[in-house]
Parts: C-alpha cells; structure tokens; sequence
C-alpha cells in the first residue's frame, strides 16, 4: 500500500512537470540572443597615440573625443606651404611695384608723344623724334603686359598652395577623433603612447540603451508578425525568476535560413527558419549575448 502511494505520487509530480514544460513552452513563440549595432572605431591617420581618455565601459556623448594622433608632421607641412605662400606673394608684391614704375613711364610717354605731335605739325621737331617715343610707348606696353601675365601665374600658384594648405587643415582635424554617438565603450583595442594605424580599429562603441533580440521563427509564424509589432520580450531575471518587457519588431528576414547552432537540438538546427529583430529599451539589465524569448501579441 505505501509502495503504491509513493507510486501515485511520483506519478503526479511527473505530469506536473510535463504540464508546467508544457504551458513553459506555449509560453513563448521564438528564442534568440541580445546583440546591438556596435561601431569600430579608427583613426584616419597613422601616427603616436597623443591621448586616449576614454576607458571600457564608460558612457560617452556624441562629438566627445575619442583619440588625438601625433600632427607635428603634418603641421610642419603646414608651415612649409606657408611660408611658400608669403615667398609667392612678396613676388607678387614686387611685380606691383613694377607696374606702377611702368604706368607712369607710360604717362610720362604719352605727355611727351602729345607734345611731339604738336611740335611736328608746326614743323619744329623731326619726325624720327616721334617714332621713337612711339617706339618706347610700344616697349612700355609689352612690358606691362609681360608683368599682368605672371600676375596670373602667381594667383594661379597661390590657388594651388592655399589648396594644400586646405587639405592639410582637414589632416590635422582628422588627428582628433569624436564619437559619431552618444553611447558606451564596449571594447578598447589601443593605449596612449601606442602607434595608430588608419583603418586599425582603437574601440569598439555601441548605443546600449536599446538592445535587439534576433530571434527565429519558422514559416507558419510569419503570418503572426509584421514590422512594428509590439511584442513582448522575457529575459531571466535574480533567484530564477524572470522579467517581461516591452518590444518591438524591426525586422524580418526575406530569405529561410537552417537554425543557427545555438539551438540546443540537431532536430532543430536541420528546420529552414527566419530571423526577426526586436527592439527593446534597456534598462541596464540587458547585456549583449544574453538570451531571451518572444511572445508574439
């Protein structure tokens, strides 16, 4: 007889635990893993790592400085295209004041052309007198002429030196680099003093106050979801409890994929599934790679 209660309730404690996996697995519609759209941060320029005050975990506001490379080369550079800018335009200076020489020779030319005209319709003055001063008129104008000409050579090579001097500022900001985010560094990949090489990422940095939880969900689910949904998220919360948030749903994949291999069972992994992403603001208690599920509304 006691053999037999013990037997009774071994029984019913099974189906209880049957049941509750049961109602535990109509509980939720799609499983899957928190991630977020981290961004790789790098310098665009190489150089000695001047200063890198920024640590992991430390939350960070959008423009706020990341990383300062090593200019000096670079503002070297910059001094020698301007000190070639004050040596062009000293020449251009110069060139001015051959020109104002020339134009009052030229004036003076034309008094003494107005006069020898006068003096050789009187039949005072040989005609030869006036063609030489027309002659020097001649020479005056060429030369003026010669002069306005490397005026626009000189204008033309100041352009192309102030063109460097243009690209070398952008250089030296892009020395400095900001957080196109406000958000939290995840990861730090470079320290101060280090060489930074441009495409070489120095932190990683992502917006962790929303969170996306790609899950997946077979076929005949699809009908049940459609971009926008709200839906609700449950997460594992302290002493094997759990927590119910709020999601929303801002993708769904246009093509089957077989179930990635964080699905516990072959059986499962071999099914043609669909991955979805839902948004879902954080709190602080959501990390990246951290499970949960979905229960479609």
């Amino acid at each position: 007889m006691l053999n037999t209660m013990k037997n009774t309730v071994y029984l019913i404690a099974a189906i209880g635990v049957l049941v509750s996996c049961s109602q535990s697995d109509k509980l939720s519609d799609a499983y899957g893993n928190f991630e977020t759209e981290e961004i790789l941060i790098s310098s665009e320029t190489g150089g000695k790592i001047l200063a890198l005050p920024v640590e992991e975990g430390a939350e960070i506001a959008i423009d706020q400085l990341l990383c300062i490379t090593d200019s000096s080369a670079v503002w070297l550079q910059k001094k020698q295209v301007e000190a070639q800018i004050s040596a062009v335009a000293s020449r251009k200076k110069s060139l001015e004041a051959q020109i104002e020489v020339l134009e009052q020779q030229h004036k003076n030319l034309v008094i003494e052309q107005k006069r020898a005209q006068k003096l050789l319709a009187q039949e005072a003055l040989a005609g030869k007198q006036l063609d030489e001063i027309n002659g020097n008129l001649s020479v005056i104008e060429k030369q003026k002429a010669s002069v306005s000409a490397q005026f626009e050579s000189i204008d033309s090579e100041i352009g192309v030196l102030q063109a460097q001097i243009n690209l070398l500022d952008d250089k030296l900001l892009r020395t400095k680099v900001l957080s196109p985010i406000k958000g939290t560094v995840l990861k730090k990949f470079a320290e101060q003093n280090e060489i930074a090489t441009p495409g070489k990422a120095l932190l990683k940095i992502a917006n962790i106050s929303f969170m996306y939880l790609r899950a997946y969900v077979s076929g005949s689910q699809l009908a049940q979801i459609k971009l926008g949904q709200d839906v609700n998220v449950i997460i594992d919360g302290a002493n094997d409890s759990t927590s119910n948030l709020k999601g929303t749903i801002t993708f769904i994949a246009q093509n089957a994929e077989f179930t990635p291999k964080i699905i516990q069972t072959k059986e499962e992994r071999v099914d043609l599934v669909y991955a979805i992403k839902v948004k879902v603001a954080n709190s602080g208690a959501i990390k990246i790679g951290m499970p949960g599920e979905v229960v479609f509304q």
